[in-house]
């Protein structure tokens, strides 16, 4: 009686804190609670909180808050992995093998026991999902039909995983930092499993409790999701099952707020402890106030313009190198982007091993114009380009229209929120769409592999890359993005991944504009505030507050 009637105070306490910091018509309230984060995060590209299926950044962010994977990444030397779940690790001589030893007394959040045998379910339910991330696992040769057998525990403490080629091992443990390499408690979950009829959707008789994980969960990370209701609020609290040191605080709110202004404008008013969609004005303003401060890290992120190639006027080599001269890269790196990114055209990220760092384009309307004509359009054409609602998308979108049109290129934009424009684009039913991409591994085959591989480029596709997003067809550039996995002489190596990186700039439908800064304001009583090097290490588990 006594446990239910404490879980029941906690769960009372986490509403009425929640009640005070949604309780957004009240022009000021008091300061949030002392053990109450309470962010402001533009949230509207949460889909599903499914590891399985999740492949957006916010999604990404909570779930490195949520849930343990074998393997990290270290976010003090990004060049190495270490231990989550696994307490050490071995690789067979043939480089196929990787065998992982857990660490003992492991518990998720629900109280079951995390075993080897979590770990293989989690595996496999990720392959037989068969959803976006599911390549990450998938490229190693695992299937539906021998996932199983290639990734299995032999006993409680033991889970052995085969590859099928002697790729790189730091390649490897880099793809097992990725979300979708998330554990899930197997029990918990098969008690949430929905039976189906086979489909294209769900290729087994169940869907894995995906339906139920939509807004589950089941981990063991240092907090556990408690809600999420889309383009409102995410609610993280303390797992006090957690192995390793227990979270500062006991909640995590991160409140749906999209506007940069009103950001700066709560967190002046105390009404919320941390911004994290500030532009460039808010930010330097949050940076004069002595009340409070200001944090910063580059991020893996690049942002990019595509062009989808199943658009006959896009698909013209002439016209993809036209629009690479027609974005005024000097107006957006000193204004739409200051402090926030760098100008930066390479798909690869500065600090990623091969990253190219030559910026080659220039506004040049006089060159476009020569292109375009050579391409037969000397009068332009009217093209279409999806946007998600917020900065700095938007104010590029609308100085790349304004450079467009003085080429004789009408841009229509269609603006909407995150699930809208990437559900649209996933579909490849765009024309052209203006977004980011983050690393999903600190391996440069992360970014690699999205914008120059393609093996399948009918709709039936299984690797929806974004060069298969965009409909660009490349067999020989696939080939040698497989080929550079095979490569353990990391300067070799770094060498293919420069000249892919060249093709891009030159070749490709994506005209890449600039790598992100993420920046944080935060309120002075917050201590430990610190950005990771990619969305899934933004952790909030050493935050506290004064």
């Amino acid at each position: 009686m006594m446990h239910k009637l404490n879980g029941r105070l906690r769960l009372l306490t986490a509403s009425a804190a929640l009640a005070m910091v949604m309780a957004a018509t009240a022009p000021a309230f008091a300061e949030t609670p002392k053990d109450t984060l309470v962010e402001a995060f533009a949230i509207d590209d949460v889909i599903t909180m499914d590891p399985g299926e999740a492949f957006e950044l916010t999604a990404a962010e909570i779930t490195g808050n949520t849930y343990s994977m074998l393997v990290r990444l270290d976010i003090n030397d990004t060049t190495k992995v270490v231990g989550d779940l696994a307490d050490s690790w071995t690789v067979s001589d043939d480089g196929l093998t990787y065998t992982f030893k857990l660490k003992p007394g492991l518990k998720f959040a629900s109280g079951n026991p995390v075993t080897a045998e979590d770990v293989a379910w989690s595996f496999e339910r990720a392959v037989k999902l068969d959803k976006s991330p599911a390549f990450i696992l998938t490229q190693f040769g695992l299937t539906g039909d021998n996932v199983t057998e290639k990734a299995k525990a032999t006993d409680a403490q033991t889970f052995v995983f085969t590859v099928d080629q002697a790729y790189a091992p730091s390649f490897v443990l880099n793809c097992l930092t990725a979300t979708v390499g998330a554990v899930l408690d197997k029990k918990l979950v098969l008690e949430n499993v929905k039976p189906v009829t086979p489909t294209d959707e769900y290729k087994y008789d169940n869907d894995f409790g995906n339906e139920w994980l939509k807004t589950g969960y089941a981990g063991s990370g240092p907090f556990k999701l408690r809600e999420w209701r889309a383009n409102e609020v995410i609610v993280l609290e303390r797992n006090e099952n957690y192995y390793g040191e227990q979270a500062k605080l006991a909640r995590v709110i991160y409140r749906h707020m999209k506007e940069s202004s009103g950001q700066r404008l709560a967190l002046e008013a105390g009404d919320i402890d941390v911004a994290r969609n500030l532009e460039p004005g808010d930010f330097d303003a949050v940076s004069k106030n002595a009340d409070l401060a200001t944090t910063n890290a580059p991020k893996g992120t690049v942002y990019y313009i595509s062009l989808n190639q199943k658009n006959a006027n896009l698909a013209k080599p002439e016209v993809r190198e036209a629009f690479k001269y027609l974005v005024d890269y000097d107006a957006i790196g000193s204004t739409l982007i200051k402090g926030i990114g760098e100008i930066h055209q390479s798909f690869l990220p500065k600090g990623v091993l091969g990253a190219l760092d030559e910026n080659p384009y220039k506004l040049d309307v006089a060159k476009a114009k020569e292109l375009l004509t050579k391409a037969g359009l000397a009068d332009g054409f009217t093209v279409t380009m999806d946007v998600r609602n917020g900065q700095p998308v938007t104010g590029i979108a609308e100085s790349f229209q304004q450079t467009l049109g003085q080429a004789g290129v009408k841009l229509e934009i269609i603006p909407g929120d995150g699930k809208q424009t990437l559900t649209k684009y996933r579909a490849r039913n765009h024309d052209m769409y203006i977004g980011q991409w983050g690393m999903d591994y600190f391996d440069p085959n992360s970014n690699a592999e999205t914008f120059t591989s393609n093996p399948d480029n009918s709709d039936e596709g299984k690797n929806k890359t974004l060069a298969w997003r965009n409909a660009w067809d490349v067999p020989e550039l696939t080939k040698k993005t497989k080929d550079a996995l095979l490569e353990r002489d990391s300067a070799k190596r770094a060498e293919t991944y420069k000249e892919l990186q060249k093709t891009v700039l030159g070749e490709s439908p994506f005209v890449i504009i600039f790598q992100q800064t993420e920046v944080a304001g935060y309120r002075g009583n917050v201590k430990g505030l610190k950005l990771g090097p990619s969305f899934d290490t933004n952790f909030v588990a050493g935050i506290t507050k004064e």
